[in-house]
């Protein structure tokens, strides 16, 4: 830029002499580096702030970024930012997509996190966030994308998150697995049956305890639902067989018991479904025969019994194994 007036900064817009709009996201500023000056606060006609992938952006982010009323897109993904989120961030109420993913973040979400009533996306994954996920975020009804995975997030899934109906997209897991990553216990809370335009749902790799929630039937958007990994228990809800829509379903490497319902032959679009890992017995519906896009299907490490069907058997992947009585009369 060198002495060159500031309206003619490349990816630097300006309005009425007020700089609104700051892009440095990388590649073509990969050389930016230090800290994000506090002077930031200064700009307060900005509306989008991106230094996405600059990896040498480091240190916090400063409590004057809550200067920043005007701003609607806050863009600090992919950066060596660290410290925790500062509770003034709260005071950017024209906000509607925050991004400070796979960043080095601590400490808590702070509870003011909950006055973002126009937020649509908020991306935290893959950071050091610690302690539990705020109810305030209830509060968020605007919001289209939560993305909280490879945290260190622990406690309960707050039953507030029932309230952001235009969810399309709740992902609380851990990938790759790894210890002290996410490790959310408790239920599964039966309100998560409010999200009717949920279209992906990713709890795996947790903690959580109890029962599938039968009203997860509601969800007739489900393309993807991923409850592995967890320590869920019960059997699996008639109502799965609901969901028209969904292409993956994973369930295994929990502790389900009972049969696999034939409801699930009702899952016309169902491309992948895993089952490994649990208690189910019974034998395999012939129903499932009826999945015309199956083509993956794991139930190893079960205790089902019965004929397989040679439509099964033509898979172009199935995995049976570990299933002693299999093949036998039940």
């Amino acid at each position: 830029w060198g002495d060159s007036d500031i309206s003619d900064w490349e990816r630097i817009e300006i309005q009425d002499g007020r700089v609104v709009s700051i892009d440095l996201r990388a590649p073509l500023t990969e050389s930016l580096s230090g800290p994000i000056p506090p002077e930031i606060g200064q700009l307060d006609a900005l509306r989008e702030l991106d230094f996405t992938g600059n990896w040498a952006i480091e240190g916090p982010i400063p409590p004057e970024i809550g200067d920043l009323q005007q701003l609607e897109k806050l863009w600090l993904g992919s950066t060596g930012i660290s410290g925790e989120i500062p509770a003034e961030i709260g005071n950017l109420t024209k906000l509607q997509f925050i991004n400070l993913g796979d960043t080095g973040l601590s400490g808590e979400i702070p509870a003011e996190i909950g006055n973002l009533t126009e937020l649509e996306k908020l991306n935290v994954y893959e950071t050091e966030i610690t302690g539990e996920i705020p109810p305030e975020i209830g509060n968020l009804t605007k919001l289209r994308t939560l993305l909280l995975s490879d945290n260190k997030l622990t406690g309960t899934i707050p039953p507030e998150i029932g309230n952001l109906t235009n969810l399309e997209r709740l992902d609380l897991s851990n990938y790759p697995r790894s210890d002290g990553d996410n490790q959310l216990t408790g239920p599964i809370p039966p309100e998560i049956g409010n999200l009717t335009k949920l279209r992906t749902l990713n709890l795996s790799d947790n903690q959580l305890t109890g029962p599938i929630p039968a009203n997860l039937g509601n969800l007739a958007n489900l393309k993807f639902i991923h409850l592995s990994y967890n320590e869920l228990s019960g059997s699996i809800p008639v109502e799965i067989g609901n969901l028209g829509r969904v292409e993956e379903l994973y369930f295994g490497s929990n502790r389900l018991t009972g049969s696999i319902p034939a409801e699930l032959g009702n899952l016309s679009s169902l491309e992948k479904l895993s089952l490994s890992n649990n208690e189910l017995s019974g034998a395999i519906p012939s129903e499932l025969e009826n999945l015309e896009n199956l083509r993956r299907f794991t139930v190893r490490n079960n205790d089902l019994c019965g004929d397989i069907s040679e439509k099964l058997y033509r898979l172009g992947y199935f995995r049976y194994q570990d299933n002693p009585r299999l093949g036998s009369p039940c």
